[in-house]
């Protein structure tokens, strides 16, 4: 007859989170011996050991990528991300890796396929008349245009209006490049800080302070579902993948509605030009 143990076990089971403990305890030491050596078998260590940064990365571009880059060249822009990140990252700022590492990469990205020259003047062309074609029909109307209404404007059927405006979002990345200059011809521009006294260009941090707060208001102007797609996408870190899940409704249309949502707070940022302007 087998005779088993009848007292509490020695050794309890590992959690998840002793395991999440031990591997950035193992992150740690293994970020301590590269600064040190600067060996470059450790560099290959950690490049494998964030690479799903880079699939994450990708997961929450929100941007229609043209049609003749495939998912292997994206990933190679991505990867090239995270060995500039992995090669510059200074672990004594108190900075997490991920979180340097995700700037990085996304930047890589997003630089590459600018530098492919894949958006042409004419998208940008087709955002500023989309734009110009609301401020004029809001002005007329006296209320904000519908997206068949603004087709109409443009000679547009609606499918291909909302085609136009999911290519616009190349125009307009996502809401962190909303603050950027229009007139950059990358679409580019500077991101919003907070305003420094001690900056050369304090002006202008306070003008980027004053955009976040009418941005926020205009956020809040929304149509309910339109809020819940950048509430879910940008606050919740979901992919458009999981937001369609979330809403029941396909990836392209969460696409759509992620750029019509852009498109809208663009516009009330060119009238808000236009109004300090006059």
């Amino acid at each position: 007859m087998v005779e088993y143990p009848t007292g509490p076990s020695r050794r309890r089971p590992r959690t998840t989170a002793d395991e999440a403990i031990l591997q950035q305890q193992a992150n740690a030491a293994l970020w301590d011996r590269y600064v040190s050596s600067r060996d470059a078998a450790l560099r290959e260590e950690l490049i494998l050991q964030y690479a799903p940064l880079v699939k994450y990365v990708m997961g929450r571009l929100a941007i229609s990528l043209p049609a003749i880059v495939d998912y292997e060249d994206i990933l190679s822009f991505g990867t090239i991300g995270l060995i500039e990140a992995v090669e510059r990252f200074d672990n004594e700022k108190g900075v997490k890796f991920e979180t340097y590492a995700i700037s990085r990469i996304r930047g890589a990205i997003i630089d590459a396929l600018r530098s492919l020259d894949r958006l042409p003047r004419s998208v940008r062309q087709k955002a500023k008349e989309s734009t110009e074609a609301i401020l004029q029909l809001t002005s007329d109307l006296g209320r904000e245009p519908t997206e068949q209404e603004v087709a109409e404007s443009l000679g547009l059927t609606l499918d291909t209006y909302r085609r136009h405006l999911v290519d616009a979002a190349w125009v307009t990345v996502s809401l962190d490049a909303m603050g950027s200059n229009e007139d950059d011809e990358d679409g580019g521009g500077g991101a919003m800080g907070v305003a420094d006294p001690d900056a050369e260009d304090f002006s202008t941090g306070l003008e980027h302070q004053e955009l976040i707060g009418d941005l926020a208001g205009a956020i809040r102007e929304l149509p309910d579902r339109e809020q819940l797609i950048l509430s879910l996408y940008y606050k919740e870190e979901l992919t458009m993948r999981e937001v369609s899940k979330v809403l029941g409704i396909s990836e392209s249309r969460v696409c759509q509605l992620h750029a019509r949502a852009l498109s809208r707070l663009r516009t009330h940022i060119a009238g808000r030009h236009e109004g300090r302007a006059a």
